[in-house]
């Protein structure tokens, strides 16, 4: 592997649009909550507004990591704690069997450090998908996405259903010729296949100490790794996946690796270009910590209250030495709050970081 480039405040390129584009994702934003609101008669997320399980955990940094892994919140060997949410990316709640991609967020408990401006608490929050680069390239053809989105969110689900059903039809001949459209898994034709055997991406960088970074989270223990890529008939079952992640964890621990990719090729490997997905044959995924999630129950009332009402998680919750860097990220800066804010204010529910 080559030698890893060093951060440098230029490897982000900001356009002197961006301002507009995100009042605009604001408003789409809120859209689509104030329709939802209405629906439920409940504040959901914008986007990833169904959890599949919530989980608490420990994450242990690996010691005797090279000095360029070696960095930020994982500079040395210890065990924070750790909060996780299984989601899946629409922004309404829907059955299941609209088969859509699936999001992790990942919460750091007790992590020192200069922290990111605005953020409260001891927190670091990874952010992640179930795909190794984002769907659009930066946040003016994210927002054309999106605005499809808020104007698809009261569209009956027996419409979805069937929709999703014809997508998953074609993404699966796909797939048997070796190939797979990001599109049509997004719009709802992501494989009926089990959340927790998915291996999640921050699909666009961060900084990484001196450094730059992508992070993953894959499954490792044996009981997780036989579920990759495992059928999953959730048909009939509008919670079926938080059902089979409730029935896994009351059985089982989880466990992961959280891995780092460093950024070694300014021109293979953008910061801007949140679309591209950066050679791994160039800077492989290298683990750095391991994530342990013992046996519990995955989603309980005291859960939803703590976890899914009374939590944000933004990867601006964090320190500088993990800045978020790109389009899609300095786009999350505005929009991840005024979310977060619509939930607290229409369910009353204050929404703050956990401390120690």
């Amino acid at each position: 592997m080559s030698a890893p480039i060093p951060y440098h405040p230029s490897v982000e390129q900001p356009r002197t649009d961006e301002d507009d584009i995100h009042a605009q994702m604001l408003a789409t934003f809120a859209k689509i909550q104030t329709t939802t609101f209405a629906d439920y008669g409940r504040a959901v997320r914008g986007v990833h507004a169904k959890s599949h399980g919530l989980l608490d955990g420990q994450i242990e940094v690996l010691p005797g990591l090279p000095p360029e892994l070696a960095q930020g919140a994982f500079a040395r060997a210890r065990t924070y704690d750790a909060i996780l949410r299984f989601s899946t990316n629409p922004g309404d709640i829907l059955d299941d069997s609209v088969s859509t991609p699936r999001g992790l967020a990942l919460k750091l408990v007790g992590v020192e450090g200069e922290r990111l401006p605005a953020a409260e608490g001891t927190t670091q929050d990874f952010v992640m998908a179930n795909a190794p680069a984002f769907t659009a390239p930066d946040d003016a053809a994210f927002l054309k996405s999106l605005k499809l989105l808020a104007a698809t969110t009261d569209t009956p689900q027996v419409f979805k259903k069937a929709f999703s059903a014809v997508l998953r039809g074609v993404e699966t001949v796909l797939e048997s010729v070796g190939t797979k459209s990001p599109t049509l898994i997004s719009m709802g034709g992501h494989p009926e296949t089990h959340i927790l055997g998915e291996t999640f991406f921050s699909q666009v960088p961060v900084r990484w100490g001196d450094y730059v970074a992508k992070v993953a989270v894959a499954p490792v223990s044996p009981e997780l790794t036989a579920l990759t890529g495992a059928s999953l008939n959730v048909n009939g079952k509008p919670n079926g996946l938080r059902e089979a992640v409730t029935a896994f964890f009351a059985e089982h621990e989880g466990v992961w690796e959280l891995r780092a990719q460093l950024r070694t090729n300014d021109e293979s490997m953008p910061v801007e270009d949140a679309s591209v997905p950066w050679p791994e044959d160039e800077s492989p995924y290298v683990a750095v910590a391991r994530l342990t999630v013992p046996r519990q129950d995955a989603w309980s009332e005291e859960k939803q209250h703590r976890i899914d009402d009374g939590l944000a998680f933004n990867p601006w919750h964090g320190i500088e030495a993990h800045r978020p860097l790109g389009a899609i990220m300095r786009a999350r800066r505005a929009a991840y709050p005024a979310s977060a804010g619509f939930r607290a204010e229409h369910n009353g529910c204050p929404i703050h970081e956990p401390g120690r």
